[in-house]
């Protein structure tokens, strides 16, 4: 059996927390069929005695204070709801038990943004991770060190897991039922619960709104000037021209301040266009790949999936409202 302690903090999203303990008391109903012993027995670790917000139908799971808890062999890190860096003010002691409990074996697991519990427990340095693709620039500039993929729903790296945003962090929790006790039990679980285990990117869930979170003027006068004419054939060049600005200094202070290079933001600025047009209306895919500035259609379905995951054909299924009808 696994010990499991699941942090508990005011703030915690509560789908992030009821989910996870539905699927792990789901991986033990399995295993109660299977005639086997149960998969988890879950602590939900809170920092203060007393506090205990969600009621507990299941017999193996019960509260703990974080000290009252020696060893465990889990900790899972819920999302929160409080924008991170007020979240992160209240939250030193769950930092440093999740360090600890690192530290004495246990595994660390985070559930969308709860994987800046784990960043600031030092556990992701030199490591790859994911998270809440809302948060992705964020984390890669409070955390330098970590390198954060955008797109993929689960990481796996020495004992160290982190999941994408929302509700396909549930993800993460099928792939460790099936990590630690074998296919047929995530196939299970997955079947109960509805949920397609074999996920593999959130990219088609993003939402590309610029990024905007630095202080040079001239770059932000060059987004803009990109967002206004990404439907015409565009330039680094001119880009640079309309800021006076030489091409070579042009692109190395664009990525400095936005992570993209000026080809890169352009191409993310037409392809979040062609999604909202797709989500709208049943466009001609010829069409709309004119409207966005692109001339050659392998090119704009390249571009497309690499950035979305998805085909401009898939995501206007799976997307388009006029289609549902």
């Amino acid at each position: 059996m696994k010990e499991v302690a699941l942090l508990i903090y005011e703030d915690a999203i509560l789908s992030a927390v009821a989910g996870a303990l539905d699927l792990l008391a789901g991986a033990n109903r399995y295993m109660d069929v299977a005639g086997k012993p149960p998969a988890f027995r879950v602590t939900l670790a809170v920092e203060k005695e007393g506090f205990e917000p969600f009621p507990l139908p299941y017999p193996d799971f019960r509260y703990r204070t974080l000290r009252e808890i020696k060893d465990t062999h889990l900790v899972i890190a819920p999302a929160f709801y409080n924008a991170p860096e007020k979240a992160l003010e209240n939250k030193q002691a769950m930092v440093s038990f999740i360090a600890a409990m690192n530290r004495r074996g246990a595994e660390v697991a985070s559930l969308c943004v709860g994987s800046y519990l784990l960043a600031e427990a030092g556990l992701l340095a030199g490591r790859a991770c994911t998270s809440h693709w809302n948060n992705i620039a964020d984390m890669q500039r409070r955390y330098p060190g970590i390198k954060v993929l955008p797109d993929v729903v689960v990481t796996d790296q020495d004992g160290v897991y982190t999941s994408g945003g929302a509700f396909s962090s549930l993800n993460l929790l099928l792939y460790l039922v099936e990590k630690f006790y074998g296919r047929e039990a995530g196939i299970w679980l997955s079947k109960t619960f509805s949920i397609d285990m074999d996920r593999v990117s959130q990219a088609h869930f993003a939402v590309f709104s610029g990024q905007r979170q630095h202080e040079d003027e001239e770059i932000r006068r060059a987004q803009a000037y990109i967002e206004e004419h990404y439907h015409s054939v565009v330039s680094v060049e001119e880009i640079a021209g309309q800021i006076n600005m030489s091409k070579r200094n042009f692109i190395r202070r664009f990525k400095h301040a936005t992570k993209n290079t000026p080809l890169e933001y352009l191409q993310r600025v037409k392809i979040e266009s062609a999604k909202k047009a797709l989500e709208r209306e049943a466009h001609s895919i010829t069409n709309l790949m004119y409207d966005v500035g692109y001339n050659d259609m392998k090119t704009f379905r390249k571009v497309f999936k690499r950035i979305t995951g998805l085909t401009p054909q898939d995501y206007r299924r799976k997307y388009c409202r006029a289609l549902q009808h």
